[in-house]
């Protein structure tokens, strides 16, 4: 310890280091702590990268003590320092940028310091003698970074998975029940922001709920797929150098039964630890559930604009004042702020597949960036779901006689009328109304192409929301 003893003395390659007295991180961690001031999120931000981290080092010693090359002593001490970052103790000690050089050494040897010295002080020894119980030669044992810190990126992502699951199935669940809702809400659809032909608001929403219920069902079924193959046992470039040979089976199996999750041997470790499709798959994957909320988005914006002089179809609920100089105005925050974040989420996903091209031979030095856009976009899309749902979806209104009157007044109803009064008359009373600013109804009427009683009918929901041919009567 240094004379103050607010600093023990610790030493590595490069030379020695004064690391904080009460820090469970040893040098090579505070070594990355100086050289990494990036992003400024550290690895803490992430419980389940730093619990999937505490969970491959209990496999791997686990294995090692079954193969008889960790003691029991070191194989118990190691196992409590373990079991505590899992249930989400000590996390704060977790303190390296997410963006780092080495490859994810520098996460790796947190996690190794760390389990060192909470297992040194549950033999009874103080934080860095580590003679009796080493952070390489013990906690790392038959492991490199390049098997260990991709096997727990895998694992991290899927003990996060089912929350964003959870809030992605809540959000569909919000959407279906305003269509529910809004059945009977008859009022036009449009494209190219033009009116086209009439539906029913409900419809609309329903719509919103099957696009992300889409998925939902690929997120429950693909992406566990795309993570549960790891290369654990691979060490350095994925030839198992250093580790026993019936190592890797067993750590893996270890793996799965302490994680809860079918994790499996990668087929060709060699492959494995270079390649990043999975990650790259499982990022599109999100970049296309942002890209959904984003325009799911707009349309909530667009349906509420005005209320005066817009659209005005829907009221989104009033969050915050919308203007420091206009009294009155209220602004649609929460889908505003949902965009922003599927634009931050699709700029991930560039990131992340820039740094999976950028790897060479046998290993990719960028999958800090990877593992930090993945545990980003994730934490970003469960979030802006949730506020979305709570503090937007839910509490949509309909404003149903402008729904109506909107319809009723669109040179768009004349497509509802062209099978009965035929295609020349249709286009001609669509240029009078555009000439005259007069109501299709209103021509139609007027020169007595339909009756009242047919019209009623046509103008019913359930004759205008679906298919129904009616064949030109001379």
């Amino acid at each position: 310890m240094s004379s103050a003893a607010s600093f023990r003395i610790e030493k590595d390659l490069l030379g020695t280091l004064e690391v904080p007295a009460d820090a469970y991180y040893g040098i090579q961690t505070l070594r990355a702590v100086n050289n990494f001031r990036l992003c400024g999120v550290p690895l803490a931000h992430y419980p389940k990268l730093v619990v999937a981290l505490a969970m491959v080092k209990q496999a791997a010693a686990d294995a090692n003590r079954e193969l008889g090359h960790l003691s029991d002593a070191k194989h118990l001490a190691i196992s409590q320092a373990c079991a505590q970052l899992i249930r989400g103790d000590y996390h704060d000690q977790f303190v390296v940028d997410m963006i780092q050089g080495g490859a994810g050494t520098s996460t790796n040897m947190n996690a190794n310091e760390v389990i060192a010295n909470l297992a040194l002080e549950s033999m009874g020894h103080a934080k860095g003698e580590y003679r009796h119980l080493h952070p390489n030669n013990d906690v790392n044992m038959a492991q490199s970074t390049n098997d260990a810190y991709p096997t727990a990126i895998r694992l991290g992502l899927l003990l996060g998975h089912d929350t964003l699951l959870a809030s992605l199935d809540s959000l569909v669940a919000a959407f279906a029940d305003k269509g529910t809702e809004f059945t009977h809400v008859l009022k036009m659809g449009r494209t190219q922001l033009q009116d086209a032909v009439p539906m029913t608001l409900g419809q609309e929403f329903r719509a919103f709920a099957t696009t992300l219920g889409e998925d939902l069902e690929h997120l429950r079924l693909i992406a566990p797929q795309l993570l549960v193959e790891v290369n654990l046992g691979g060490t350095a470039i994925g030839t198992g150098i250093n580790a026993d040979p019936n190592y890797q089976a067993l750590a893996v199996q270890r793996l799965a039964t302490i994680s809860g999750h079918p994790l499996k041997p990668a087929a060709d470790l060699i492959e494995a630890t270079s390649d990043m499709g999975a990650f790259v798959t499982f990022s599109s994957m999100l970049k296309r559930l942002a890209v959904k909320l984003s325009k799911i988005c707009n349309d909530l914006r667009l349906l509420s604009s005005g209320p005066r002089t817009g659209i005005n179809e829907i009221n989104l609920p009033p969050r915050q004042p919308g203007s420091s100089i206009m009294p009155g105005k209220v602004n649609p925050v929460i889908p505003e702020a949902v965009n922003q974040v599927a634009f931050e989420v699709i700029g991930n996903d560039l990131a992340l597949t820039m740094a999976a091209e950028a790897g060479q031979l046998q290993l990719n030095v960028m999958e800090p960036l990877i593992a930090y856009k993945l545990f980003d976009s994730i934490g970003l899309l469960q979030r802006a779901m949730d506020m979305l749902r709570e503090h937007c979806i839910v509490g949509i209104t309909a404003n149903e006689d402008r729904c109506r009157q909107l319809m009723e007044s669109s040179i768009g109803l004349i497509t509802a009328l062209n099978p009965y009064i035929g295609y020349e008359n249709a286009t001609r009373i669509a240029g009078q109304a555009l000439l005259s600013g007069r109501g299709v109804l209103e021509l139609v009427r007027e020169e007595q192409l339909l009756d009242d009683a047919t019209l009623d009918d046509i103008l019913r929901p359930e004759n205008m929301i679906a298919p129904r041919l009616v064949p030109l009567k001379g």
